[in-house]
């Protein structure tokens, strides 16, 4: 019986049955160094597992320094693809002395039939290994399915519903007989939403009579889900809408109701009650003690296998209402029709999950008279600071005049960062670009981007200039392929993160497309015929592992773990396991086709 290591996947897809048959049935192969070990359209016979050693995946039809694909040195396995497809597509070869595992065809292809999950491991895309991987990892503590399993239709209400006639009194009468708090009424438009806070204020403070329609009190423009959506969005849609219920349909048939009361009791951890918390604070004080808890969501949310598309949806609508609430509890309500408050950068993109550094800027209408504008948007950042939001090192924040302006000076600023079109000048056009609206009145911004798209959307010199900092970072792959690993890590976020980011948002830019999220954005250009689904895909879920993957190395900083001075953005790939180093590679592959997709489309020299 051999001692190899199966703790990591695909090995962890079987059973202990499954992992002794392995270890009864693998031999120790020695291969000397630049000895071929599968050569291109050799027949597979066994699944070769590095025990010790390096080495190389080599497609001999690729020219000079290309024809090196892959790199796998110890725990890394090759050659079940070329089991399950009959032959091998590329040469493997040692590049220096190696051992390796040998899994016999025959055995490998029992424990497929055996173990569906084992061999589905070996014919799924970036985007299933990663769903394994995490998947794996929640495995290992809570369950994942208070989160990613649990469905609307588990825990939504049956629709307690009034006809179009009803009257105010009768509503009253419904909802007390039911022990209820809300009620659907039928309308022309399709159902409204009636509270007993809304009852109330109309026989109270509008002194109604108790015989009036109760379809004047109700609210038809409803957020609404289905049932097979999952609870984790319906927060999501809560926390951004401001709302408490969403109405669940299936077509145009009002079928359910869901309160956040509910939502939050399905989830048993105090983790979840944060947006609760938030919603229900009352000063800047409260505000503060639930803006300082995000981390422990994240940390929760990370724990139960969440995916991190979810969880950006989540933390992204948190942080908005926590900015709205702060700007709610020091702004006068005579300022909010006409003035918008905008977040940039991560934050704008909804892709910031831990707080960072602010960016922020402030849009006035040309008309309105603020006098003290300036000493209020400097107790507004100072109270940004106090919430957790660290100050922006490159100063854009609202306590900035550069970034605070009417919507005609903040016009100018583009035209003239349009005309200048340096680095700086670029700079600012792709900061703007990502704003989203959290306070204030929303349309002056959608404004000021329709100005930035006419501006720039059609001239191909100036889209030139702004793709060129997406290749402006090497992509941390040896000439050959294979990952770099110097002991301080490698930059996730100038290497992968930023090179996806940044052309994902130039070619939104060119498509005039207004949603600010990467993951939203690919989605569009999909839509637009601009990119195909599966390369979108590709993109999405490898911008999601090297979030996921910074974010590991983030909250072990919060915790003072991890590697000993090691930086935030930085990976240090000798402490992934197999699996993630696997992935690792695969996606920053996948980031350098990218670069040459788009140095081909918008003309810029790429090597």
């Amino acid at each position: 019986m051999v001692d190899v290591d199966l703790s990591q996947p695909p090995f962890t897809f079987l059973d202990e049955a499954g992992r002794e048959r392995v270890r009864g049935g693998v031999d120790l192969a020695y291969f000397d160094r630049d000895e071929i070990i599968l050569e291109t359209g050799q027949p597979g016979e066994y699944v070769f597992l590095i025990h010790k050693g390096e080495v190389a995946e080599l497609d001999t039809t690729r020219p000079g320094a290309r024809e090196r694909i892959g790199h796998y040195t110890a725990g890394d396995l090759f050659g079940a693809i070329s089991i399950l497809n009959g032959k091998s597509r590329y040469r493997f070869q040692a590049e220096q002395e190696s051992l390796c595992y040998l899994l016999p065809k025959a055995l490998f292809l029992d424990l497929c039939d055996d173990h569906p999950a084992f061999a589905e491991f070996f014919r799924q895309t970036l985007a299933h290994k990663t769903r394994l991987l995490t998947e794996q990892r929640a495995a290992g503590g809570v369950t994942m399915a208070g989160f990613m399993l649990a469905r609307v239709d588990e825990c939504m209400r049956a629709p307690l519903c009034v006809g179009p006639r009803a009257t105010i009194a009768e509503a009253v009468t419904t909802l007390h007989d039911s022990h209820a708090d809300s009620l659907l009424v039928e309308g022309d438009r399709g159902p409204g939403m009636i509270t007993k806070t809304d009852l109330l204020n109309a026989l109270v403070l509008e002194g109604l009579p108790q015989d009036s329609p109760v379809q004047s009190v109700a609210h038809f423009a409803l957020v609404t889900v289905t049932p097979d959506q999952y609870l984790f969005q319906v927060l999501v849609l809560m926390t951004r809408h401001q709302v408490e219920r969403v109405v669940v349909t299936e077509g145009q048939a009002a079928v359910g109701v869901v309160e956040l009361t509910d939502v939050l009791s399905y989830f048993s951890s105090r983790s979840y009650v944060v947006s609760l918390q938030v919603e229900q604070a009352d000063s800047l004080a409260a505000l503060t003690a639930a803006s300082r808890r995000t981390p422990e969501l994240v940390r929760a949310l990370m724990a139960q296998g969440v995916k991190l598309r979810f969880a950006m949806g989540l933390l992204a609508a948190l942080n908005g209402r926590i900015i709205n609430k702060a700007w709610g509890f020091l702004i006068e309500a005579r300022y909010h029709r006409d003035s918008c408050l905008m977040v940039m950068g991560s934050e704008g993109r909804g892709e910031q999950i831990l707080k960072t550094d602010q960016d922020n800027g402030l849009i006035l209408d040309d008309a309105l008279d603020w006098p003290d504008c300036a000493e209020q948007m400097q107790r507004l950042t100072e109270t940004l600071i106090e919430l957790g939001y660290p100050p922006c090192p490159g100063n854009i924040m609202v306590s900035n005049p550069d970034w605070v302006g009417t919507e005609s000076q903040w016009q100018r600023r583009i035209a003239r960062w349009v005309e200048q079109r340096d680095g700086d000048s670029l700079m600012k056009l792709a900061i703007v670009l990502d704003a989203h609206a959290v306070a204030g009145n929303p349309s002056l911004l959608e404004r000021l981007r329709e100005t930035l798209f006419r501006l720039c959307a059609g001239d191909q010199l100036l889209l030139s200039y702004f793709a060129r900092p997406a290749l402006h970072f090497s992509t941390p792959l040896t000439l050959f392929g294979s990952l770099k690993k110097p002991q301080h890590g490698i930059d996730i976020k100038k290497g992968g993160i930023f090179p996806i980011v940044h052309g994902v948002r130039v070619m939104a830019l060119e498509r005039r497309i207004a949603v600010t999220s990467t993951l939203d954005r690919l989605d569009a250009l999909v839509a637009d015929g601009r990119l195909e689904a599966r390369v979108a895909e590709d993109l999405g879920e490898a911008l999601s592992l090297f979030t996921e993957l910074r974010l590991k190395q983030q909250l072990a900083r919060l915790d003072g773990e991890g590697t000993q001075g090691a930086e935030p953005d930085r990976v240090v790939v000798q402490e992934l396991s197999s699996l993630e180093r696997d992935l690792l590679r695969e996606a920053l592959h996948i980031v350098k086709d990218f670069k040459q997709r788009l140095s081909h489309h918008f003309h810029l020299e790429y090597a």
